[in-house]
């Protein structure tokens, strides 16, 4: 290691991977806002369920360094972020550790969440973490074969939304349901760039993501396609009657949006880096506007 190496604990912090918390963090700021519109609003469940879900992305993550790195999935062909185990920051030992330590810290947050809402958030906080390790490890990891995007979608938008406010509210919300969508669709927005950037190195590596399956032309028109339809959700709500006009506020990021859906075809290689980081924040910018609206 040189002397221009990160610190042990910034090498940690690396591998946390700080711009991804983003997707844990909105779900809960939408499905909270949807409670507090409804005037069930509980502050303690939903701290703890920011908490539990900034855990679990994390687990989640240090699960990926590792099993990436294990699979070969993650070499010196990368394109994307540093990944500690594989530049030789972190041992694949201390990976596995921290890995389960972390979702041992969610396990113990949830305690007071399964005390709140019962044997659904048991259920629910089991098959989040399971997921997060199934991502990539095990004898059928999801994002190895296409499925990534469609737990991205479930566990990102609709369980994660529909939770929070299950845990606040203590019932389930039609409201909560339809406001997970859009929230699900950029999350998965975020992860078809991740792919898209690496279906080289992932096609010789053997990880069949969709994009990889699908193939670049196609899986810019998913992107385009997912992004725009986060878009329709609230104008849906508003001509069906659904909720009040307040939450057309995300319309006013749809130029960002544009910006992303073009530039996916402009950029290649470690230059969608910075598209990654940009859906990231088209995703939070659309969730403050979101849970604004249901808020109001």
């Amino acid at each position: 290691m040189t002397s221009s190496s990160p610190s042990r604990l910034q090498s940690w912090i690396l591998a946390s991977r700080p711009k991804t918390l983003a997707a844990a963090a909105v779900p809960v700021l939408v499905g909270s806002a949807v409670a507090y519109g409804q005037d069930v609003f509980a502050p303690g469940p939903a701290i703890a369920a920011l908490v539990g879900a900034g855990l679990i992305q994390i687990g989640t993550n240090f699960a990926n360094d590792y099993f990436d790195a294990k699979s070969g999935a993650d070499n010196e062909n990368r394109l994307g972020p540093t990944r500690a185990v594989q530049a030789g920051l972190l041992t694949p030992n201390a990976m596995k550790w921290a890995t389960a330590l972390t979702f041992l810290a969610a396990a113990l947050v949830g305690l007071y969440l399964i005390g709140v809402g019962g044997w659904p958030i048991l259920i629910i906080g089991i098959a989040s973490i399971l997921s997060g390790i199934a991502y990539t490890g095990g004898p059928y990891p999801l994002g190895y074969n296409g499925l990534g995007d469609l737990f991205v979608f479930l566990f990102f938008g609709l369980i994660a939304v529909t939770a929070t406010h299950y845990v606040q509210a203590l019932s389930f919300s039609p409201e909560a349901l339809v406001a997970s969508i859009p929230i699900g669709l950029l999350s998965t927005a975020i992860l078809i760039v991740n792919n898209y950037r690496d279906v080289d190195t992932d096609r010789v590596a053997g990880k069949n993501t969709l994009a990889v399956r699908l193939g670049k032309a196609v899986t810019r028109k998913q992107y385009a396609g997912v992004v725009l339809a986060a878009y329709l959700v609230p104008v849906i709500q508003i001509a069906a009657g659904l909720s009040q006009i307040w939450v057309l506020l995300p319309l006013l990021s749809l130029p960002l949006a544009i910006k992303c859906i073009r530039a996916l075809g402009a950029l290649e290689g470690s230059a969608l880096n910075a598209l990654l980081a940009r859906t990231a924040g088209l995703l939070t910018v659309f969730g403050v506007l979101y849970a604004i609206g249901f808020a109001l």
